[in-house]
């Protein structure tokens, strides 16, 4: 009997080890939103930090941002040990067909160099319907019903594309001040896409912005949910913003995102319910905070989120 145990116990650890929750980072939790800026963390250093913090995974970030020469980056990358999860495509295919090829350019730059590096996914974002800065209205709060057609068939298309000439998965990020940021958009978006070509990087955070519940969506959805982006909201900032009608970026400014486990949602409970799954999934932290206030701010809350995350599974791990 204490011999069957013991081999159950060790069947019972492998299987863990075949399906973790992979934690892992993005430029993003440096304060990198764009390829160029001299408020962001240089990219020699994000990677240095990124290793140092006790990650093995990083997202590319915005194209442009870490070396786009493949044998340049994968040498960055070798030095530290590091790999490459996804890389990051913006789109707008809820405003008509032209918007195809003003999506698909930059989207192939980063689809080549994500399979170059050995990534299998790229997170898709929705543009905005309002000025990230001034915030004025650029168009509707709310689509059409011709507008949510091109936009549940662009999505399919680029799934498509790139599944058959790149070999990635698209993983849809609904996204604060985008059309599908509540949960009934987002399961809108989901019913309407094919779950071959579309499934969801479900970002915890623009979730709880939304007012959409992450484990409810992994409850309903559970073969939708490809790749996670985990970060936390701080609900009294969040009133804030609702109550002053802010942006986006006017929201991160006033702290909106929060260093788990500060915040909401709970990530133990939607860490619970990803190891349900029983399937390997990518858990990158993102912590959204542009600009930093200093160079030296990133380190410390990278670290401690990495440890405070391999303590919410019993299935999570950085390699």
């Amino acid at each position: 009997m204490a011999q069957q145990n013991a081999t159950t116990a060790t069947a019972g650890a492998a299987a863990q080890q075949q399906n973790p929750v992979l934690i892992g980072t993005a430029p993003d939790s440096w304060g990198v939103w764009f390829p160029d800026d001299p408020q962001q963390t240089p990219w020699e250093r994000f990677l240095d930090e990124v290793a140092e913090a006790g990650y093995s995974w990083i997202e590319l970030g915005p194209y442009g941002y870490l070396p786009t020469d493949p044998a340049r980056l994968a040498d960055e990358l070798a030095q530290r040990n590091l790999q490459v999860s996804a890389g990051t495509v913006f789109t707008a295919f809820h405003r008509g067909a032209d918007q195809w090829q003003e999506a698909w350019e930059p989207a192939r730059k980063v689809a080549e160099l994500t399979a170059a590096m050995g990534g299998e996914h790229i997170a898709v974002i929705p543009a905005m319907w309002r000025d990230d800065v001034t915030g004025e209205a650029l168009e509707n709060e709310q689509l059409s019903t011709e507008q949510w057609n091109a936009l549940c068939e662009g999505h399919d298309r680029l799934g498509k594309v790139l599944r058959e000439d790149f070999g990635l998965q698209q993983q849809f990020h609904s996204h604060a001040d985008s059309h599908v940021c509540g949960q009934p958009d987002i399961e809108t978006f989901l019913q309407r896409t094919d779950p071959e070509l579309v499934t969801l990087c479900l970002d915890t955070g623009h979730a709880e912005y939304g007012g959409a519940s992450s484990v409810d969506l992994i409850r309903k959805y559970p073969e939708r949910i490809g790749y996670l982006h985990l970060k936390q909201i701080d609900p009294v900032v969040l009133e804030r913003v609702r109550r002053e009608n802010m942006t986006w970026a006017a929201a991160n400014l006033a702290g909106v995102m929060v260093e788990p486990p500060a915040g909401l949602p709970d990530l133990a409970a939607v860490t619970a319910e990803v190891e349900k799954l029983d399937r390997p999934i990518f858990g990158i932290v993102e912590q959204d905070m542009y600009p930093v206030s200093s160079f030296d701010v990133p380190l410390p809350i990278a670290t401690r989120t990495r440890s405070y995350l391999l303590g919410c599974g019993s299935r999570t791990s950085v390699r």
